[in-house]
């Protein structure tokens, strides 16, 4: 399996190259967000993108991926505040880990990320629809529909939005959401990193996002789906 690190920080790709070759990843090193942009085919598994980078940042560069790649997009980066998140989540970024990093930590998610997209990607058979008010969503191709237009969701949204889907009127704690979608316990920041995961999500399909009809907040508990 194959990693594509982007950091203009030598120090930085060498130690997160050391810790995933032993766990038997294939490393490619990127030094920006064009070299990264350059370098990424369909071989590549996962990508780590720092944010702050010159000639084109890790967001950038992660706008520019998913013009044509579903590749999961873990942003590593020093910049940690919510609005920072927020502003990944956003540009298509599936994960965000702050530095200084946890090597257990980051090989747990990068394992976490790839078990999925590759989940993911499997066709699934004899699998139909989920109709709920005026969404469509079709489990077998990961599609969504509301009124009949396609809506883009990222691979998070769409696995927090079946999560809910197939066990309607069942209160989650954000720590279960984290749980069953990322594939692994909570970590650090997991709360946050899910809360603005369905922020996004309710954007995309929710008509009001003051009074959603779909994703309902039970205060002091989590989220359903009536």
């Amino acid at each position: 399996m194959k990693i594509l690190i982007v950091d203009d920080e030598a120090d930085i790709r060498g130690l997160v190259k050391l810790y995933l070759e032993n766990e038997h990843y294939e490393l490619v090193e990127a030094v920006d967000g064009l070299d990264a942009v350059d370098k990424l085919d369909d071989s590549i598994d996962l990508i780590l993108l720092d944010i702050m980078m010159p000639r084109m940042n890790g967001l950038q560069a992660c706008a520019e991926i998913r013009k044509k790649y579903n590749t999961p997009i873990i942003f590593l980066t020093a910049k940690g505040e919510d609005m920072d998140k927020y502003t990944g989540f956003t540009s298509g970024g599936d994960d965000y880990i702050i530095k200084p990093f946890n090597p257990i930590d980051l090989t747990s998610r990068v394992k976490a990320h790839i078990r999925r997209y590759r989940t993911y990607n499997e066709v699934k058979q004899n699998v139909g629809e989920i109709i709920l008010g005026d969404l469509v969503i079709n489990l077998a191709g990961k599609t969504l529909h509301k009124n009949n237009e396609f809506i883009k969701l990222t691979k998070i949204e769409f696995s927090i939005l079946e999560l809910f889907l197939t066990h309607r009127k069942q209160v989650f704690s954000l720590d279960q959401i984290y749980g069953a979608v990322w594939g692994e316990e909570s970590v650090l920041n997991a709360e946050s990193t899910v809360s603005v995961h369905i922020r996004n999500l309710r954007n995309k399909i929710e008509d009001d996002i003051r009074e959603p009809k779909y994703i309902k907040t039970v205060w002091g508990c989590g989220y359903r789906v009536d």
